[in-house]
């Protein structure tokens, strides 16, 4: 294997874990600040694999498609912080939860379902069969043998 493919390789496996660990930080966190990081981290293994891919073919498209991707992230920030402090200063709490509370006058609330009650009775801990048939007969060597007597 070739110097440029195993740096093409390094660049995308890189590029496709930010972009992976974006992706499960954006859909596991409630928090809006951290939400906004994990997409800009989605952003950035985008835009690592686009260098890598332009840097390989000796093409500047790629290139010049990451710096309109890093102009529109810069708005994006701006964009974000502003609905994140308007959000902060009427609820004084950061939860995504509570952007269902900002909508129209007419409009019903949105209400999550609640989570199952626990059951009551306690499962066992195995399956038990009932009784049918013959009992079957122990094997000689369970009952012969008996190493603690």
């Amino acid at each position: 294997m070739s110097s440029e493919v195993a740096l093409l390789q390094n660049y995308l496996v890189v590029g496709a874990l930010l972009f992976g660990i974006g992706v499960i930080g954006f859909l596991s966190r409630r928090n809006m600040i951290v939400m906004f990081l994990a997409a800009e981290m989605m952003l950035q293994g985008v835009s690592l694999n686009l260098v890598a891919w332009s840097r390989f073919h000796n093409d500047f498209g790629g290139q010049m498609l990451v710096i309109f991707i890093i102009a529109v992230a810069a708005c994006e920030a701006a964009i974000a912080l502003a609905l994140i402090l308007m959000l902060y200063r009427r609820t004084g709490k950061l939860d995504v939860a509570v952007w269902g509370q900002l909508r129209e006058a007419n409009q019903l609330p949105f209400e999550e379902p609640g989570l199952p009650e626990p059951p009551t009775k306690q499962p066992e801990p195995w399956p038990t069969l009932p009784v049918a048939g013959v009992a079957p007969k122990p094997q000689p060597e369970q009952t012969d043998y008996r190493p603690n007597v």
